[in-house]
């Protein structure tokens, strides 16, 4: 296999023994989400026509675009095979340092933009140094960020000493308050981020080298694709992914504190897993991601409609992600679950 083979052509499934190609089955599967979404969408209005109101609409926007930001780099490191659970850790120290950085209640700093983008800066480096511990030590990725979650949120801690500090930077504010054809420009700001994963996902080597490791690293080693770079450089992309988050989850709050990130490990493995994007690495898409979230944030807004209370709607939530793993498994392949 080349090192230009396209992510389809790497995940593309081969014929069986009898010569019969499942290619009935691979065709339907990518749309078996945008089938439940379609479905979802269709059983909440009939509950509650109120669902389909704008305002609604835009709230379920707002709900999406952190675990969309934060799916879109979990994405990246799936494909691979690998598992990321530094998404919290990440997230919570880019938003404490972002509180810290802009206007704020607690010091003198102010430097807007720029420091966004020393957020995404720190997020980055979180990252790459998640990849250097996987690659260079071969520690287990689960291992390798899961210590990752607990330093960010340590240090997070160590930082704010349980205190949460209040942002007045008036732009980091707008990104949750001022709205742009009736959505906020958080929502926008996760649509670019969008934008970026599907390029680099579909129109660079770099998102062609994840398809292939997913696929089988020997097989891609042997191939000339440096595999150890390439897990690097996508434990690297999430880290950045997870940084913005930081910096929308503070925007939307106003504040900056150790505890902003608790949660969002669920919602954005659980977006992953449910847009179609396989754990065993080499089939899905950031665009099945994005179905994925909405998924999960058509659920549970359709569910404060409908009144059931919040412990049941982490019941379901919970026996969605397992239903999802089920049906993403190829038992033809998995001979052992580990």
């Amino acid at each position: 296999m080349s090192a230009s083979v396209s992510g389809a052509e790497v995940a593309r499934p081969q014929a069986n023994r009898s010569g019969k190609s499942p290619v009935r089955r691979f065709r339907l599967a990518p749309w078996a989400p945008v089938l439940v979404l379609v479905a979802l969408c269709a059983v909440v209005t009939a509950i509650n026509p109120n669902f389909l109101t704008f305002g609604n609409l835009v709230r379920v926007a707002q709900s999406a675009m952190i675990p969309l930001v934060l799916g879109l780099g979990a994405t990246f490191v799936i494909l691979m095979g690998s598992i990321d659970l530094s998404v919290e850790g990440v997230l919570t120290l880019g938003a404490v340092s972002l509180s810290l950085l802009v206007r704020n209640g607690a010091n003198g700093n102010d430097l807007g933009v720029l420091g966004i983008l020393v957020v995404l800066a720190v997020g980055a480096a979180m990252g790459a140094l998640n990849g250097l511990i996987h690659v260079r030590l071969r520690i287990p990725s689960f291992m390798a960020t899961l210590g990752m979650w607990f330093v960010g949120v340590g240090l997070a801690n160590a930082i704010l000493g349980g205190l949460a500090v209040r942002i007045t930077d008036p732009v980091i504010r707008g990104l949750a308050l001022v709205r742009v054809l009736g959505f906020p420009w958080g929502v926008w700001v996760a649509l670019a981020a969008l934008l970026v994963a599907y390029v680099i996902q579909d129109h660079t080597r770099l998102g062609r080298y994840f398809y292939a490791l997913g696929g089988g690293e020997e097989l891609a080693a042997l191939s000339g694709i440096p595999a150890r770079r390439v897990r690097v450089l996508a434990f690297t992309l999430a880290g950045t992914f997870y940084a913005l988050g930081g910096v929308l989850a503070a925007a939307q709050l106003g504040l900056g504190n150790a505890q902003i990130g608790t949660g969002r490990l669920f919602t954005t493995i659980t977006a992953v897993v449910v847009g179609g994007t396989s754990l065993s690495g080499g089939q899905g898409s950031v665009l099945q991601t994005l179905v994925g979230v909405l998924i999960v944030s058509v659920l549970s807004n359709g569910m404060v409609l409908m009144g059931i209370s919040p412990s049941v709607q982490t019941a379901v939530q919970g026996l969605l992600i397992i239903g999802a793993v089920a049906l993403s498994i190829d038992r033809a392949r998995a001979r052992i679950v580990k």
